[in-house]
């Protein structure tokens, strides 16, 4: 470590040349450098290093023993740390291979990973895509430690330590089952009210969401007689009972299985953001893969 922090980069060049020319002459050349600013280096490195590195020769210069110890490991790290501070190589999605991995929950998965799936793997055929639970008290640290590339969470729960991109604004609507009587136009408020409804608990067996905080403002309460932790299966359990459920749009559109109305009160809807850490920000694969899925929904 004395040894490392008496030299400077400058000389580890200068000596990787002078191993390969075996002349101050040609290595200044190599260098643009003076001959005398060379023969300065040479000095300075054997002061260092304790050696003499390189003996006048017949035909130039001759390396000693610990000159040629030292050739290929100053070569290699020389290579290393050039490669190291390059300028980052543009993205190809076609050829890449590496794995990404990505934070959603159910909903996430649905209306983001989803819709972007299928031109993902055409665009980036070699790529890995892993889909984790998201767990939004460790989404910060997961990003900051590089477990994660990317999470998909509402934006105003995001950490403000994260970069994130809003990628679409959500509302919600009253959904049921195909055929549900009680859905056949849109309920009033009382008739909202009295219907037997299911919610979704990330945290695990709430009864009260963003309606029952709207309901309560006009001093009004519903019965939420189910609470479940995934969309998912609230879904299979509205398309099989009478229950209903007040839930994001996105979600529901298209699904034959289910009714859907507008609800007769409104409840504040919520943005949906793409969230990564400033470690990654600028890396082009990473940056092509936020703009693709931005892109996607």
């Amino acid at each position: 470590m004395n040894n490392l922090r008496r030299l400077d980069l400058n000389l580890l060049v200068t000596l990787d040349v002078l191993l390969a020319e075996h002349n101050v002459t040609r290595a200044a050349q190599r260098l643009h450098l003076s001959q005398p600013s060379v023969s300065v280096h040479l000095a300075r490195l054997r002061e260092i290093l304790g050696d003499p590195l390189l003996l006048p020769g017949p035909r130039g210069m001759r390396p000693t023993a610990r000159a040629e110890a030292l050739r290929e490991p100053l070569r290699e790290a020389l290579a290393a740390l050039e490669s190291a501070v390059a300028p980052a190589s543009p993205f190809d999605p076609a050829t890449a291979s590496q794995t990404w991995r990505v934070a959603a929950s159910d909903y996430g998965e649905s209306t983001v990973l989803l819709p972007a799936l299928n031109g993902l793997r055409a665009a980036a055929p070699g790529v890995r895509l892993a889909v984790l639970e998201l767990m939004p008290p460790r989404i910060a640290k997961q990003a900051e430690q590089g477990e994660i590339d990317l999470a998909f969470h509402v934006g105003d729960e995001a950490s403000p330590g994260l970069r994130h991109r809003t990628l679409f604004t959500e509302r919600y609507v009253l959904a049921g089952r195909a055929g549900h009587p009680r859905l056949k136009r849109r309920p009033t408020l009382a008739q909202f009210c009295a219907l037997d409804h299911v919610i979704v608990s990330p945290d695990g067996g709430g009864f009260r969401g963003v309606t029952d905080d709207a309901l309560a403002r006009a001093g009004l309460t519903r019965r939420v007689v189910l609470s479940v932790p995934h969309f998912l299966f609230m879904m299979s359990v509205l398309a099989t009972t009478d229950l209903v459920a007040m839930l994001p749009a996105r979600l529901v559109h298209g699904v034959g299985a289910l009714q859907v109305v507008e609800p007769p009160l409104a409840v504040p809807g919520y943005e949906m953001a793409m969230l990564w850490h400033e470690r990654s920000h600028r890396d082009p694969a990473h940056r092509w893969l936020r703009e693709y899925i931005a892109g996607a929904v």
